[in-house]
C-alpha cells in the first residue's frame, strides 16, 4: 500500500512538472511574442501618427517637432515613408529631442484641413518643421533622402540662438550706444512660453534677413539685435524691482526705454517693429539716419512726407508741429519723413515741382495714389493730413499736356490722355512703358517704328508710349518694376505683359495673339443692342 501510494505520487508529482513545464513554455511564449509586439510598437511609435483633430495639441506639446504630409496612394509617398523612418530612428535619441510625425491628407477627414489650413494641395510629401511649440514653421525644401533630412534637422537643432546672453554689465556695453536698437527679453527663468515666443520671433527676423536676396535684405536693413537675461540690473536702465517676463527695447530716438509684456507672437513682432522706426524718419546727409530712410521708402505703410529748408528761419516750428502731428496719427498706418531741400531734389524732379514749392507736403498710399500740397503753411499740416483721412483730398495726378498733335508713328500717352486712348479706345493698344534716359529703351525705338509702320494700315492696333518720369499710370492694373515695360490692351479690354525675346518677329507674333478683331466685336455688340431694342 505504501509502495503505491508512493509511486500514485511520483506520478502526480511527474504531471504537475509536466503541466508545469506546459505552462510555463507559454507564459515565456506569450511574453516573448508581448515583447516583440511592444518592440514593434515603440518602433512605430518613433514617427507619430496625426490627424485633424490631434494636429494644433500635439504641434503645441513640443519644441521641436518634424511633420510629414503624404497620400497613401502616391507610390514615391510609400518609398519616401520608410527613408522618412530612417530619420526619426537615426535622430531618436539626439539631443535637443526631435519628435517625428506624419498626417495622411488621403484621408477624408484631413484632405481639408491639410488643403484649407496647412496650404498644400498637390506637393506629396511635404515636410514641415515646427520649434517653440508652433510659434515658429519652415518648410524643408530640400532632397528627399534621409541623410540630407538628418543634415538638415540636425544643423537646424543645433544652430545658435538668436538672442545673446547677457551675463553681466560689460557684455551689454557694445550692443547699445548711439546707434542701435537693442530688443532684450528679461525672464526669470529661461523656459517657458515668454521665452520660447521671443526666441521664435529673434529667429523669424534672423531668417527673413538671412534668405532675402541681396536686393531684399535692404529692405529688411533692421539695425537691431536681440538679447535675453536673467537680471534686469545688468542693463543700462535698469531696474531692481523688473523681473519680467518683460521686452525691453534699447533705441537711439523717440522715447529712448519702451517695454512690452505682450508674447503673443503677431502682437510681439509688431511691436519690435513699431518701436524700432523713428515717429519721424529724418532725410538728410547723417550716415546715421540712410538705414530708417531705406525702411522708411521700402515701408508698405502710407508715407507722409514735408519737405522744408533745413537752415531756414522757420525750421524749429515746422519740425515742433510736424512732430505733434505725426504723434497724434501714431498707429494709424502713416509713416512721416522730414526731408531737408538739399536732399530733395530728387523728389521734387518726380514729382514734377520746383524748389520754390518748398514747403511741400507729400502723401503717397500703398496703392501709389499722391496727395500733394505746395508752400504748406505750418498751421495747415494737422488739417491737411486729417483731410486725407476724412476722404476730402483730390488725388495728384502728374501729367505731360495732352499733345495737340499726335502724328507719330508711335502714338504718345500722357497720364491725362490714358483714358480716353487706352481704356475707351476700343483698339488693341501696345503699350511702352519707359523714361527717356534708358539706353536699352534708345536701342528698341527704331524696332518700335518699324512694328507701327507693319500696322499702319490696320487702324485697330495702336502702336503707343508713356513717360514714366513726367506721367503717372495706374499702379494698381500696371505692375511697372523696370523700364521699359510693354503691356497689350486687346479692343475687349483684356491686359497682358510682353516676355519675350524682344525682336520685331516675336512683338508682332505677341500682337497677333492678343489682338481682337474690332469688326467683330462691334458686330456682337449692335446684334445684342438691337435684341434688347427689340425687346
Amino acid at each position: 500500500m505504501a509502495v503505491e501510494e508512493t509511486c500514485s505520487l511520483g506520478h502526480r508529482e511527474i504531471a504537475i512538472v509536466a503541466i508545469s513545464g506546459y505552462v510555463l513554455f507559454w507564459i515565456l511564449l506569450l511574453s516573448f511574442a508581448s515583447s516583440i509586439r511592444s518592440e514593434h510598437t515603440e518602433t512605430k511609435e518613433l514617427v507619430l501618427t496625426l490627424d485633424h483633430s490631434n494636429y494644433d495639441e500635439i504641434i503645441n506639446k513640443h519644441d521641436f517637432i518634424v511633420v510629414n504630409f503624404y497620400t497613401s496612394w502616391y507610390m514615391y509617398c510609400d518609398s519616401f515613408n520608410i527613408s522618412y523612418e530612417e530619420v526619426a530612428s537615426e535622430l531618436s535619441s539626439h539631443v535637443p529631442p526631435v519628435v517625428f510625425a506624419k498626417i495622411d491628407a488621403s484621408e477624408e477627414a484631413n484632405g481639408e484641413f491639410v488643403t484649407t489650413k496647412i496650404g498644400i494641395n498637390a506637393r506629396f510629401p511635404s515636410i514641415l518643421v515646427f520649434r517653440y511649440r508652433g510659434k515658429l514653421h519652415e518648410w524643408y525644401l530640400g532632397p528627399k533622402k534621409a541623410e540630407d533630412i538628418a543634415f538638415f534637422l540636425t544643423r537646424l537643432s543645433e544652430e545658435p540662438l538668436p538672442s545673446l546672453h547677457i551675463k553681466s554689465a560689460d557684455e551689454v556695453a557694445e550692443y547699445v550706444g548711439d546707434k542701435k536698437v537693442l530688443v532684450v527679453g528679461i525672464f526669470p527663468k529661461l523656459s517657458g512660453s515668454e521665452f520660447d515666443s521671443f526666441l521664435a520671433a529673434a529667429y523669424k527676423f534672423r531668417a527673413d534677413y538671412d534668405s532675402a536676396t541681396a536686393e531684399d535684405r535692404i529692405k529688411l536693413h533692421f539695425n537691431y539685435t536681440f538679447a535675453h537675461t536673467l537680471d534686469a540690473k545688468l542693463l543700462p536702465s535698469g531696474e531692481s524691482t523688473v523681473v519680467g517676463p518683460l521686452v525691453r527695447i534699447f533705441k537711439p530716438f523717440d522715447e529712448l526705454v519702451v517695454d512690452s509684456k505682450d508674447f503673443e507672437s503677431v502682437a510681439l513682432e509688431n511691436f519690435v517693429k513699431e518701436s524700432s522706426f523713428p515717429l519721424v524718419t529724418v532725410f538728410d546727409k547723417d550716415p546715421n539716419n540712410t538705414p530708417y530712410v531705406i525702411r522708411f521708402f521700402y515701408s508698405p505703410y502710407t508715407k507722409v512726407m514735408l519737405y522744408i529748408n533745413l537752415t531756414g528761419e522757420a525750421v524749429e516750428s515746422f519740425k515742433f508741429k510736424y512732430r505733434e502731428v505725426a504723434t497724434s496719427n501714431k498707429g494709424q498706418g502713416l509713416r512721416f519723413l522730414l526731408g531737408g531741400v538739399s536732399d530733395s531734389q530728387g523728389t521734387l524732379k518726380n514729382y514734377g515741382h520746383k524748389e520754390s514749392h518748398i514747403p511741400l507736403i507729400i502723401i503717397e498710399t500703398a496703392s501709389r495714389n499722391n496727395y500733394l500740397k505746395a508752400n504748406v503753411e505750418i498751421d495747415h499740416l494737422e488739417s491737411w493730413v486729417k483731410d486725407f483721412k476724412d476722404g476730402k483730398l483730390a488725388p495728384y495726378v502728374k501729367s505731360q499736356p495732352i499733345p495737340t498733335e499726335n502724328n507719330d508713328l508711335v502714338k504718345v500717352v500722357v497720364s491725362n490722355s490714358f483714358d480716353d486712348m487706352v481704356f475707351k479706345s476700343v483698339k488693341n493698344v501696345m503699350l511702352i512703358f519707359y523714361v527717356p534716359w534708358s539706353k536699352f529703351y534708345k536701342k528698341l525705338v527704331p524696332m518700335f517704328d518699324e512694328i507701327a509702320v507693319s500696322y499702319q494700315n490696320d487702324p485697330s492696333v495702336v502702336i503707343a508710349k508713356i513717360d514714366l518720369s513726367k506721367n503717372d499710370i495706374p499702379r494698381d492694373t500696371f505692375d511697372v518694376k523696370g523700364v521699359p515695360t510693354i503691356y497689350f490692351i486687346s479692343a475687349s479690354g483684356n491686359i497682358v505683359v510682353y516676355h519675350g525675346d524682344g525682336t520685331k518677329e516675336d512683338f508682332i507674333s505677341f500682337i497677333h495673339k492678343n489682338k481682337d478683331t474690332v469688326g467683330k466685336a462691334d458686330k456682337k455688340e449692335k446684334t445684342t443692342k438691337e435684341a434688347k431694342d427689340e425687346l
